[in-house]
């Protein structure tokens, strides 16, 4: 077992699954125990050809069920180390979604957003009425089948397959009308660019809902987008706090806390707070995180003029301090230098079938070593929770229904699924024959090489978090009781020895005076006569 900051354990390689935006690909990679965020991003945008990588981001599930944000500017390592060695996992996704997606220079930024908005409206982040769900499930269609051929699309083609989170048979049969009649001839750029035009005038678009309540115990939906942050009650939109507007972001425990100023009329500014009460303390950091850096990145100027943030602090504890890391939205748009000539854009039809809903796993599948990456293309054999969301289609439309979000633990199970499949796969792999190393009787010996050193490389990693785990007790824990017990320290030897005329009447009091005469007197006696007295003589 290796020790922490030994310098073989500094350079083990920690290996991680990527899984990508269309479900059809996974990216193995490697990185070192104090390799940063940023640069396990910049190695997956490379992979895919994105120059505008700002927009995106890696996200994963920790130990206790909690989403992240795969900070840039910190230690991968010291972010994920309470998750099991063989089983790390990010999702790429889009971080924030940009408020004009045709401001982008490249169309395969934009391909990635079309992506994005593919999967939210799946999921239900991208929530819309009927009317408007039936023209982007056709938009999608059309995209990803070509025009409507009555040889191939009979009877009710839809039904098979995935495309939106409620799925009735009244309106799949809306989506196969516009399908087969309005969109004949349509490329699929064409209809990408469609469908992100329709898209990102939706209030939900770049949302990704937060479940809260309100000071009422009422159930809400808390939404950050480009343009503030906005709160649903089921499909209705309730508030929208435009960042204009936003003052201050924080938390408190459970409380994220956010102050506005309201202008009544152009002369009276009126403040006000209001607080919304998350399931966990964890769960309101992450969404103050969440709030803080969309506030920052749509608002700021430029990434020099950001401040650090903190929030969350007490007497106890030393409070949550984030620091922003990467351009904002700004000197993205006024950076002159992409002057490639756009890559061309490979589209491959992702649309699952409602009978194959497991999400991808590593299995069976020819592995190609790309700039450090296994670029891992596969077929659908979906049967995870994640996306078994669809309902019968006898069931009507009912536009009165709460905003449908994919829960914490949906996308939990699919990760722990890919996980289980991928760590199993692994411990198949282990044993292996050596052929090069030959018995006494000409046989040869099976030797499990691999399975060694993927044990070895199990255990070293392991006493790096147990230690990076002790680390972060000293921290969080003994820290702040040995801060408090100096400044409890601090303050009696202040009482007991200024000169100070206050201080002075507080220590005539009798119960001062028998501390003093009991206690610190003696104390400080036998300090003076162990540690001073006894060197001078």
């Amino acid at each position: 077992m290796m020790k922490f900051g030994s310098k073989n354990s500094a350079n083990t390689p920690i290996k991680c699954t990527i899984r990508l935006l269309d479900d059809n690909q996974l990216l193995y990679s490697e990185f070192q125990i104090n390799e940063k965020g940023s640069s396990l991003i910049s190695r997956i945008c490379e992979q895919l050809d994105l120059i505008e990588k700002d927009y995106f981001g890696l996200r994963y599930v920790d130990s206790k069920r909690q989403r992240h944000w795969l900070e840039p500017s910190k230690s991968i390592f010291k972010q994920i180390r309470d998750m099991e060695a063989d089983n790390i996992l990010f999702s790429f996704r889009v971080k924030f979604y940009p408020p004009n997606p045709f401001r982008l220079k490249e169309d395969i930024t934009r391909y990635q957003i079309y992506l994005q908005l593919k999967r939210d409206l799946l999921h239900g982040r991208l929530y819309c009425n009927t009317s408007e769900a039936a023209l982007l499930g056709a938009y999608i269609l059309q995209a990803e089948l070509g025009d409507f051929n009555p040889e191939e699309h009979i009877d009710n083609y839809v039904n098979e397959l995935k495309i939106l989170l409620k799925q009735t048979l009244q309106l799949e049969e809306k989506i196969m009308d516009i399908h087969k009649n309005e969109l004949k001839g349509k490329t699929a750029a064409e209809m990408e660019t469609i469908f992100l035009k329709k898209a990102c005038i939706l209030d939900t678009y770049g949302v990704d809902p937060h479940a809260v309540k309100d000071q009422r115990g009422n159930q809400l939906y808390l939404g950050i987008n480009h343009t503030g942050i906005l709160t649903f009650q089921g499909s209705k939109k309730m508030n929208h706090f435009s960042w204009s507007q936003v003052q201050k972001i924080n938390f408190e425990g459970k409380m994220f806390i956010i102050h506005i100023i309201l202008n009544e009329d152009q002369r009276i500014k009126k403040k006000q707070t209001i607080g919304f009460k998350c399931p966990r303390g964890s769960s309101c950091r992450h969404v103050w995180k969440c709030a803080v850096e969309q506030m920052l990145f749509f608002t700021f100027p430029s990434s020099s003029d950001v401040p650090n943030v903190v929030s969350g602090g007490g007497f106890f504890s030393w409070g949550t301090k984030f620091k922003y890391s990467g351009r904002v939205e700004r000197e993205i748009l006024e950076d002159m230098s992409i002057t490639r000539e756009s890559p061309s854009v490979t589209r491959v039809g992702s649309l699952r079938r409602k009978s194959s809903s497991e999400p991808p796993t590593p299995s069976n599948l020819v592995i190609n070593q790309v700039a450090g990456f296994n670029s891992l293309p596969r077929s659908l054999t979906n049967t995870s929770e994640e996306y078994n969301t669809s309902i019968d289609s006898s069931n009507q439309i009912d536009n009165s229904s709460v905003l449908e979000t994919l829960l914490e633990d949906q996308e939990i199970m699919t990760s722990k699924i890919e996980q289980e499949v991928h760590h199993e796969e692994i411990l198949n792999d282990h044993l292996l024959i050596d052929f090069t190393t030959m018995g006494t009787d000409g046989s040869p010996l099976i030797q499990s090489i691999s399975n060694q050193q993927s044990g070895q490389k199990h255990l070293e990693t392991t006493a790096i978090r147990n230690s990076e785990s002790s680390l972060s007790f000293l921290r969080q824990t003994l820290l702040p009781v040995i801060f408090a017990l100096f400044m409890m320290v601090l303050i009696i030897i202040i009482i007991l020895e200024s000169d100070f005329d206050v201080i002075a009447t507080i220590r005539k009091a009798p119960e001062i005076a028998a501390f003093k005469k009991n206690y610190y007197e003696p104390s400080k006696d036998f300090l003076l006569r162990r540690f001073i007295r006894s060197k001078i003589f």
